[in-house]
């Protein structure tokens, strides 16, 4: 019993402990050497504990017969996990199984049990996270516990420069081009199953299901742990919303952000705003307003503009229409990496660095408030809101720089320039 008390310890303090760095200690009991390789345990990893690592092939042999009691002590927990009834709350407090009874999928997440909203809408639990093949290639945060991409850190690090992408890493069988046009695909089915009544974990679902069918993997899913395979930004949320079981409701003005990871190694990013149902006159000047100020901005794009003049434009078209530019997040370079260089803020007298050159790939994607700038993030620690609670709206496309001005490489079909179409943002 004292045995078992000791690995259950053990077990508590694996299920905190982040993923070791080279120079981290061995998980051997009383071992004080440093792991010079990632000899990390195959059980633990099976079963989904964060990986625990040993100095030597040998240390982890001599201390297995205690260790993998660990492994029995999770088998355990998960199999009581399993065996929960459906309509008993989720351990984890936001998510419970898609096959539960209605009234505990509407239930709220603990974390907003109390929580002072800016607004009217409301989260509701979700369904557990959706896993992908096996075989997929991923991105480096894919299994990582925090979701943390390290490449993306080295980069920030290290990298002065903004990449210049050549016609092979663009045109290639999976290419750039083709990352970008597998996330335009998979956003049009996703717009296609936006309706009044549908909830916006079913959105997750095609996502996710869509971007299977193409090989690909949709690029939220973990990033720095990121629950889902898309974005729903409904109403007062200006990005990062998370699908949830809450039905769309008639009037509703629903973002979509999809960005998807192909095999060949990049991501394709964008995302629009649809208005679901009737929508007043305000909510859809305001969409309109979204989208006219990413269109003032792409039509500034060449070599040899600044990318800090971009905001002011956006700046201008915003205000022009009664609106304002959200400040806290940017546009940003993409390709082999979901984030990376240039910096593109969209909003006026900002300070970005770079001017734009010939194979520059980035994305532009203004969030255009109906009142205050300002925003604050929900205590889920991703949905971002406004703080007056009033609406907010964006439009997002991949772009590449072109020695005569740009191209859309999120573009809808036959479609090279941004065309506003009632048709294909009504639902």
């Amino acid at each position: 019993q004292q045995q078992r008390n000791k690995s259950k310890e053990s077990l508590q303090v694996a299920l905190s402990k982040p993923t070791m760095s080279s120079d981290s200690g061995c998980a051997s009991p009383g071992c004080t050497n440093v792991v010079a390789q990632r000899l990390a345990c195959p059980k633990c990893i099976q079963l989904g504990l964060p990986p625990t690592y040993f100095c030597s092939q040998a240390c982890f042999k001599k201390n297995y017969a205690s260790h993998k009691q660990i492994h029995a002590l999770a088998k355990q927990i998960l199999e009581s996990k399993g065996s929960q009834h459906s309509k008993t709350p989720p351990s984890d407090g936001v998510s419970c199984p898609v096959d539960a009874d209605a009234d505990v999928k509407n239930q709220l997440p603990d974390w907003a049990q109390g929580y002072r909203f800016s607004g009217s809408l409301r989260p509701t639990l979700q369904s557990p996270r959706r896993t992908m093949p096996s075989h997929f290639r991923k991105p480096d945060y894919a299994n990582h516990n925090f979701g943390v991409s390290e490449s993306e850190q080295r980069d920030r690090a290290s990298n002065n420069a903004i990449r210049v992408y050549t016609e092979t890493e663009l045109d290639g069988e999976y290419g750039l081009r083709h990352a970008c046009r597998m996330g335009r695909e998979v956003l049009d089915e996703a717009g296609k199953a936006l309706r009044v009544g549908v909830t916006t974990d079913e959105i997750d679902r095609v996502v996710h299901e869509a971007c299977i069918e193409r090989d690909c993997y949709p690029s939220p899913l973990n990033y720095y742990n990121f629950p889902k395979s898309v974005c729903t930004s409904v109403n007062e949320v200006i990005c990062h919303g998370i699908p949830d079981y809450r039905e769309v409701q008639d009037g509703d003005i629903v973002n979509i952000d999809v960005t998807t990871f192909n095999k060949g190694g990049y991501h394709g990013d964008l995302n629009e705003t649809f208005c679901v149902g009737n929508v007043d006159e305000e909510g859809r000047k305001l969409v309109k307003t979204a989208f006219d100020c990413l269109g003032a901005a792409l039509d500034m794009v060449k070599p040899g503009t600044l990318y800090r003049d971009l905001g002011n434009t956006i700046h201008k078209t915003a205000v022009s229409n009664k609106c304002s530019v959200v400040r806290t997040y940017c546009g940003h370079g993409i390709g082999s990496l979901f984030h990376t260089a240039p910096n593109v803020p969209h909003y006026a007298k900002n300070k970005a660095k770079g001017t734009m050159k010939a194979g520059h790939v980035l994305t532009i994607e203004p969030m255009i408030n109906l009142g205050s700038p300002n925003d604050k993030t929900w205590g889920d620690n991703w949905t971002a809101v406004t703080t007056d609670g009033k609406r907010s709206a964006q439009f997002e496309h991949t772009l590449l720089v072109t020695e005569t001005g740009y191209e859309l490489l999120t573009a809808r079909n036959n479609e090279p320039k941004m065309t506003w179409n009632d048709e294909l943002i009504n639902r």
